[in-house]
């Protein structure tokens, strides 16, 4: 789930830097969809595709999966076609980050007690 905010929070920042591009359409991922998409796909390696006969077949460990990216629609049209609300991408932003440091909080608390558990062993 860390690596899945990690991803979240690129797309968040490159929205908020596209900002004055015209033309650019902001984009964001379905959280929960593309969680259950991972927990779906835990354990299964991504296939590479092989286009000409000399490449070696392999697969993509650790490779981010493709999520379908949502386009976000505007309360308010721009006249360039740029569809980037600051305000909105802001407080997306804060809340994946807050969502990420919780998360990543708790893997650290539990990585802690197990810490403790092994030294209370030996």
């Amino acid at each position: 789930m860390l690596g899945l905010r990690v991803y979240r929070q690129q797309l968040l920042a490159s929205n908020i830097a596209n900002a004055d591009t015209p033309g650019y359409k902001a984009v964001d991922i379905d959280f929960a969809e593309a969680a259950e998409m991972t927990m779906a796909n835990q354990g299964k390696p991504l296939t590479m595709a092989t286009s000409a006969p000399g490449h070696i077949a392999g697969s993509a460990e650790g490779a981010a999966p493709p999520f379908p990216l949502k386009y976000h629609v505007p309360f308010q049209a721009s006249a360039d076609g740029n569809t980037v609300e600051m305000d909105v991408e802001r407080q997306k932003l804060a809340e994946n980050s807050l969502m990420h440091q919780f998360s990543l909080d708790r893997v650290s608390g539990h990585f802690k007690h197990l810490m403790e558990l092994y030294q209370s062993l030996k």
